[in-house]
């Protein structure tokens, strides 16, 4: 007879009652320094809501800001509507990441976050966290790079859409996402693409179309193999070389 201990029941990836200490994220989240009794006082200060359903909105542009959120599971995109009315996605957020930081400079977001997919989320009070990391030095270090992480992104955002070819750009962000679950000791290789076809034209610039003909010409050429949603990169050399753009 198999005995199941507390620890391995496998639990819910969406589970509010998942803590700091026993998170998988926490090496992504949280400094490295932080001892045992820091680390409860991070836990103390963050706020474990219901998941978020496919659609559902986490906060909308023009929202005071007052918290900023860490992605425990599934995955969401950033937007805002153009002057003209149109939808125009900014990011996509997976796992291990922060968001919410857009409204830092004027204390209203300029960002609407949705869920692409059943999503969990820690919210951490703003104020709090203030407060905590003037007593915890390697906290306020953690997230200063988080924000210079942030910075970083929408600069290569910028360079990702001054690319004129749509497959380096499509190359570029598999590269990307390959980069950032390897970063969560995840498969770099193979993953899900949460986001469809319109919102990846969308954040990069394309048609639905020219999204659709540049996966196939991909899979053609034997640089990556889809299947539905998964994504398995088979020749990553060739996948950087493309992303570089014509010489």
């Amino acid at each position: 007879m198999q005995i199941e201990t507390k620890n391995s029941i496998k639990q819910c990836p969406h589970n509010k009652q998942v803590s700091c200490d026993n998170c998988k994220l926490n090496t992504i989240c949280m400094p490295v320094s932080l001892h045992f009794e820091d680390i409860d006082r991070l836990n103390n200060i963050i706020q474990r809501g219901k998941p978020l359903n496919k659609g559902e909105y986490l906060f909308r542009v023009n929202d005071p800001f007052t918290s900023v959120y860490a992605v425990r599971s599934g995955a969401l995109k950033t937007h805002f509507v153009t002057e003209n009315g149109a939808e125009q996605i900014t990011g996509f957020y997976l796992p291990g990441e922060i968001l919410g930081m857009d409204g830092l400079g004027t204390d209203l977001h300029c960002n609407s976050v949705q869920a692409l997919e059943t999503s969990s989320v820690c919210k951490i009070p703003f104020n709090r966290l203030e407060e905590l990391s003037t007593k915890l030095p390697s906290l306020q270090r953690h997230f200063l790079q988080l924000m210079s992480r942030e910075i970083t992104q929408e600069q290569q955002m910028v360079g990702l859409l001054n690319k004129q070819n749509a497959e380096s750009r499509i190359a570029s962000l598999l590269l990307s996402i390959s980069s950032r679950n390897s970063r969560r000791g995840l498969s770099g290789s193979t993953f899900i693409l949460p986001m469809s076809r319109k919102d990846l034209g969308n954040y990069l610039g394309l048609t639905i179309e020219t999204v659709s003909r540049i996966f196939s010409r991909l899979q053609k050429n034997e640089l990556i193999a889809v299947e539905q949603k998964e994504v398995s990169i088979l020749d990553i050399a060739a996948l950087q070389k493309l992303a570089k753009g014509p010489e």
